[in-house]
C-alpha cells in the first residue's frame, strides 16, 4: 500500500495553514492596536488628573492663609462678618 499525496494536497494544506495564521495574526494585531489606543487615552487622562491635583494642591495651600481664606469665603461663598451686610450682584 502506497499513499500517494499529490501536489494539490500540499498546496491546499499550505494555503489553509497560511490563512489560519493570517486570521490569528490579524486578530492579535487588532487587539494590540485597541490596547495601544486605550493606553494612550489613559495616559492623557492621567496627565489631566495630575494637572488637576497640582491645581487643587496649590488652592489648598492658599487656603491655609487666613487672609486668602477670608477673601475666598466672601467672594465665592457670599459669607459676611458679624457686623457686615452683603449684597450679591450678578
Amino acid at each position: 500500500m502506497q499513499i500517494n499525496l499529490g501536489r494539490r494536497f500540499w498546496i491546499t494544506t499550505t494555503v489553509i495553514v497560511v490563512l489560519f495564521t493570517l486570521v490569528f495574526i490579524g486578530q492579535n494585531l487588532l487587539h494590540a492596536l485597541r490596547i495601544r489606543s486605550e493606553v494612550k487615552e489613559l495616559e492623557r487622562e492621567k496627565a489631566s488628573f495630575q494637572e488637576r491635583i497640582a491645581a487643587d494642591s496649590a488652592f489648598v495651600e492658599q487656603l491655609r492663609y487666613d487672609d486668602y481664606l477670608e477673601e475666598y469665603a466672601r467672594e465665592e461663598l457670599h459669607m459676611q462678618g458679624a457686623d457686615e451686610r452683603v449684597f450679591v450682584i450678578k
